[in-house]
């Protein structure tokens, strides 16, 4: 923002890694703060802001998508720390120098995306998921037939809440799942694999089509 400054900033190796957005302490941390804080990270084309008031820590990561948008990947209550507890200790851990250098911020905040309820979602209306449900299905029914298209509609109609397949994060939790289904399938097929397959093939359609036709001997009436 013009003629405005965020307060603090980490910088490792030359590189500016995170600002840090202070208010007064006990003072709340207002949308209107929040805002603020993450129009300094965007101007600034960093991933990373930090908004607190000395007691709270509100760590959010930007995306620069169109819109820009946010999370609140993490929010740490210092009153409420216990040194004894290995969860808040790992906590804090992501705001050490070491934790910054090691890009551990990134790692909670994939392991967090992970286990959301968008992935989650996106990952169970998946086709190797509804395969796999639907080989289930068929042990316990074998004569009962279903094809992974109903079990999509059960899944999407009667199981999910709507608000896990619609909207933003939805949308952007089944293009990850697809992008990563994508990497895996030309992982296991590279492309000499695949063009080797395509020319079989080609050469299996081309045999079929070439190859000589016996006559048959007519039927004397």
């Amino acid at each position: 923002m013009r003629g405005t400054f965020v307060d603090l900033a980490i910088k490792l190796g030359g590189t500016l890694q995170i600002l840090i957005e202070v208010k007064a302490i006990g003072l709340g941390l207002k949308d209107s703060f929040v805002k603020q804080a993450i129009d300094y990270a965007a101007n600034q084309g960093i991933e990373w802001v930090v908004l607190s008031n000395g007691v709270t820590w509100q760590i959010y990561k930007v995306s620069f998508s169109k819109p820009i948008s946010f999370d609140l990947i993490l929010e740490i209550d210092f009153l409420s720390l216990n040194p004894r507890n290995p969860d808040h200790l790992e906590n804090l851990y992501l705001l050490t120098r070491e934790g910054i250098g090691k890009s551990i911020l990134e790692k909670y905040h994939a392991q967090k995306q992970a286990l959301s309820r968008f992935f989650i979602g996106a990952v169970i209306l998946s086709n190797g998921v509804l395969t796999e449900i639907r080989k289930e299905l068929r042990k316990i029914s074998p004569d009962v037939k279903i094809d992974t298209e109903q079990i999509k509609n059960v899944l999407v109609q009667e199981v999910l809440k709507r608000d896990v397949l619609e909207g933003e994060k939805a949308d952007e939790a089944r293009h990850k799942i697809e992008k990563m289904t994508k990497k895996l399938t030309n992982k296991k097929n590279p492309p000499d694999v695949r063009q080797a397959n395509n020319l079989n093939e080609s050469i299996t359609t081309t045999d079929k089509a070439n190859s000589p036709t016996v006559a048959q001997p007519l039927n004397k009436s």
